[in-house]
């Protein structure tokens, strides 16, 4: 699909118009990935970050937020129960850092997931930037799939929603390094950010190609009351109450419409989908907290992967990226069944007790067989 088309399609509001842009996409996921979604049981093990991200509810900055870690004990739990529960695969994701206990206690959980499954259990990393070293010892350690969200392929608007000690080169050179390694390397943008633009959209679709993406989680951009980015006139959540401090510079002016957001996270799943054909694509949960189908909606568009959380509910309020956050209340087998249900209703098929890899990555991106 050509750039202008593209563009085209995120200014497109016609809702018969879009139904059939949808349709195409749901063709051509069927056609190049397979009719199965499968399920990356989520776990969130930590919330504290050395990270300070004008956008994000648990950036380090953030003071009214209680911290918590898991412990090894209680990750291996959920790994088990998404086992138990047939789940092909899960995801660990934490708030960013680094240093060496950490990473020996990530590498010692991997390898306990893999031991409790006996290899069975795919396992997907998503914990920011590492060192080199860091990813190959997980690598080693049992990890085939990483998920490094760039956010933005415009380095100027990346620096504009990030603090001055965030570098696009160095998070773009983790992606790269990744790739290298061997893993299975994912990535994704927030959509509808303020001060992007309809090209900027087009241009991350075409960054994915240019990097050799294996796998895409991305969703509407959902402000956060406590998030500097949110503290703009006319983006305050009505129940915020937030000052003005800190708020960054070159992006006032920026209204937030919900379902506008929603079409055009759903257009650009339709969209990628279209243009890359082969990789594996998330439908996300941010869909979902705009629209109650969302992910539904997501799967209609051309998604082939749902991330259930399995963390303890105990936990998840304390992990909000984003407001309005579905499931904080509701255990990991209602979670379970209810996507179960939701997913056959689309005309799809839960792909149980399977990793579900990406065709783009087992086949190369000039490769485009059937799954």
């Amino acid at each position: 699909m050509k750039k202008k088309e593209m563009l085209h399609w995120l200014d497109e509001k016609d809702p018969d118009q879009l139904d059939g842009l949808f349709r195409k996409a749901r063709a051509c996921a069927i056609e190049h990935v397979g009719t199965k979604v499968y399920f990356r049981g989520l776990i969130e093990l930590s919330n504290v970050c050395s990270k300070n991200c004008y956008y994000c509810g648990i950036r380090g900055g953030n003071p009214n937020l209680a911290r918590y870690s898991m412990t090894p004990e209680e990750i291996l739990t959920c790994a088990r129960q998404a086992f138990e529960m047939n789940y092909g695969s899960v995801v660990l994701q934490a708030g960013e850092r680094r240093g060496e206990d950490y990473a020996v206690f990530i590498e010692e959980v991997v390898r306990g997931m893999k031991a409790l499954s006996d290899g069975r259990l795919g396992i997907t990393l998503s914990l920011g930037e590492q060192t080199s070293e860091t990813y190959e010892r997980w690598f080693k350690a049992g990890a085939h799939r990483y998920l490094l969200r760039i956010e933005t392929s415009h380095p100027e608007l990346y620096q504009k929603i990030h603090p001055g000690n965030h570098s696009f080169g160095e998070r773009l050179d983790c992606l790269r390094a990744l790739k290298r390694i061997g893993y299975q390397t994912g990535t994704g943008v927030m959509i509808g950010l303020p001060g992007q633009t309809r090209e900027d959209l087009v241009n991350d679709i075409f960054f994915f190609e240019r990097e050799d993406i294996d796998m895409i989680g991305m969703g509407p951009y959902i402000p956060h009351a406590d998030a500097p980015l949110a503290r703009q006139s006319d983006l305050l959540m009505p129940e915020a109450g937030v000052s003005m401090e800190n708020r960054p510079s070159g992006l006032s002016g920026f209204r937030y419409d919900a379902e506008d957001q929603l079409r055009l996270g759903l257009v650009m799943t339709a969209l990628t989908r279209l243009h890359l054909k082969n990789v594996n694509m998330v439908a996300a949960t941010a869909l979902q907290a705009i629209d109650d189908e969302g992910r539904e909606r997501g799967i209609l568009a051309g998604a082939n992967i749902i991330m259930p959380n399995i963390t303890p509910v105990k936990y998840r309020a304390k992990y909000q990226l984003y407001a309005g956050k579905p499931y904080l209340d509701e255990d990991a087998c209602q979670c379970s069944h209810g996507l179960d249900r939701r997913i056959r209703a689309t005309g799809a098929e839960p792909g149980y007790n399977e990793w579900g890899d990406s065709p783009h990555f087992r086949f190369g991106k000039n490769d485009l067989r059937s799954a």
